[in-house]
This record gives C-alpha cells, structure tokens and sequence, in this order.
C-alpha cells in the first residue's frame, strides 16, 4: 500500500505549527506576565530565560508558511486574503517585541520602563491575534471557485474574538511553568502562584471552547455529536480533564520544577490535536480538502524529501540549544 503524500505532508505541516505554539508559546507568555511582575531585576532574570532560545521558537512558523505555501498554495492564499488584517496585526506584534528585546538590553536601567511596557503590549497583541486567527479558521470561510469572497472583516465575530482572550491564559501558562524551571526564590515562588490561577482561567476557557465549538457549524456539530462519532470524540475531553487534573495537582501540591511545564505542553498539544481531529480531513472549513488544496501530486515527492531533511534538522537544533541553556538564571537579589 502507497504513502499518501497529501495527509504525510499535513502531518508534518500540522506538527511544526503545534511545535510553534508550544515553543514560542513560552517566550510570549513571559512577555504577558510583565503586567504581573513590577520588580525590574525580576523582569531581567525573566527576559535572560527566554533570550537563548528566542530565535530558534520562531523556526518553526516560518517552516509550517513555508510548506503550506509549497504544498497546498490554494489554501495558503485563502488565508492571507481572508485573515490579512489579524496577521498583520499579529506582525506588528511580534515586531514590537523584538525593538523591544533589542533595545531593552541596550537601555540604562531608568529606560528600561518603556521597552519592557512594548515588550508586553507585543507579546499581548500577538498573541490574542493568534488566537483570533484560529477562531477565524475554525469557524471557515466564504469561497467560491477557488477564491476567498467574502470581506476583509469576516474574520470578526464572536467565536474569533472569545478565542483571542482565550489563548491568552493558556500562554501565560506556559510561560509561568517555564519561569518556574529557570528561576528561584522569591521569582519562583510568584510563578508557581500565577500558574496556579492561570490554570484556572484556562480551565473555563477550554471548558466554554468545548461547549460552544459543537454548535459553530453543521459539519461540527455532525463530528462531536453526531453517531457514533460522539462515543470516539467524547474521549477527547476526558482526556483533557485528567490532564488538567494532573497540572493543577504538580502545581498546587508539589514542588517540582519541570514537570508542570511539561504536562502544560502536554495539555495544550491535547487541544491542538482536537482541533485538528475536529476538522480534517477540511483544511479550510467547511469545504476545502486538504486534497483539493494541494499542489499537483508530481511535486510532492520532491518537497518532501526537504521537509524530511530540515524537520529533524530543526528539532536537533532545539534540543541542543535547550540543553545547553537548560541551568536557571540566577536572581541577583535570590
């Protein structure tokens, strides 16, 4: 029995994104809790965690672009027509942050206020337009031909908007777990406060997500509940409750550093994969297939060959770099 190219390369599309949000998910959740932290030789022990893997996170949305344009090219301009404004917006953030990253080290200690605000205001602004852009997606869009119809303001509504606040708690999450590996003392133990409660918030969000995504459209509401797909999908909450169940319990009652981070990325993959499970095989709903998406199947052979060289490639790289900067950063007050 052949390969089919067209789910492998959907796969591998898929994975660098979940390896996006996981990765980079972190570092902007560190900028997040800025609001929370008004120490500045905190904030200093905060911004030097994240500085030597702050490039490479990035890695892997350009490789998830890069392969959907290569590979299913329809639905990558589809996407840019329909969701130009939030990923622009989502641009504007990540450029904020990164004059703010730079500019933050080069900065007196009086001027570093202003840098370390922008370097939050980024971190907020591109992560709720992340999220709107997956709830703009999820909720799919207007297309006639091959052709995205609809207006530039389609992606505003409700759903989109809701799922833009709730990326933010899940962010944060990650961040603080993070925090919690690669600080002590005083740092550390507000970490493991915040992620006790942003845990919490994530815990509604993922709970009002779960009820509401169902009723978004007809093809969703057929793939959670209609049968028997309902007995196979219904595992997927369980799951995310045990999850969660084992989070909250290495966060409240113990003092492990790394394993909360872990089951943090561990939980949010969970729910990575259930939006995927909720809408393959569409790529963009409710009608683009991956199949009708993707470039002509003569090329796909060849493309991924080097998505097969640089995906291991890039995951070397990580586990080297996070190795190697694995020891915690030191707080000159600890």
């Amino acid at each position: 029995m052949g390969f089919d190219l067209i789910i492998i390369w959907a796969l591998v599309i898929g994975f660098a994104l979940m390896m996006y949000v996981l990765m980079d998910g972190f570092d902007l959740g560190v900028g997040l809790l800025f609001i929370g932290v008004r120490n500045k030789q905190h904030r200093d022990v905060m911004i030097d965690s994240v500085a030597p893997v702050w490039d490479g996170n990035a890695i892997w949305l350009v490789l998830g672009g890069a392969c959907m344009m290569a590979v299913f090219p329809l639905a990558y301009s589809i996407i840019l027509d329909a969701l130009y404004i939030p990923l622009l917006c989502m641009l504007f953030g990540f450029m904020l942050r990164g004059v703010a990253f730079q500019y933050r080290f080069k900065a007196g200690a009086k001027d570093k206020g202003i840098w370390d605000a922008l370097f939050c205001v980024g971190s907020v602004v591109a992560t709720f337009f992340q999220g709107v852009a997956i709830g703009a997606v999820i909720e799919g869009f207007a297309i006639e031909n091959g052709q995205f119809v609809g207006s530039a303001w389609d992606w505003v509504s409700w759903f989109s908007i809701l799922v833009g606040f709730c990326i933010l708690p899940a962010y944060g999450l990650l961040g603080s777990t993070w925090l919690l590996i690669k600080t002590e003392n005083e740092l550390n133990q507000k970490m493991r406060h915040y992620s006790h409660h942003l845990l919490v918030w994530l815990g509604y969000a993922m709970t009002v997500l779960i009820l509401v995504t169902p009723f978004l459209t007809e093809a969703l509401r057929e793939r959670w509940l209609g049968l028997p797909n309902f007995f196979y999908m219904g595992f997927i909450p369980m799951l995310g409750l045990m999850q969660f169940t084992w989070v909250y319990y290495v966060i409240r009652f113990s003092e492990w550093q790394k394993w909360p981070f872990a089951l943090t990325l561990g939980l949010l993959g969970l729910a990575y994969f259930t939006l995927i499970t909720s809408l393959m095989p569409n790529i963009i709903p409710p009608d683009l297939t991956v199949y009708q998406a993707a470039a002509p199947e003569s090329s796909l052979p060849f493309t991924l060959w080097g998505g097969a060289i640089f995906v291991p490639v890039i995951l070397g790289c990580c586990y080297w770099s996070y190795h190697v900067f694995c020891a915690k950063v030191r707080d000159t007050e600890g």
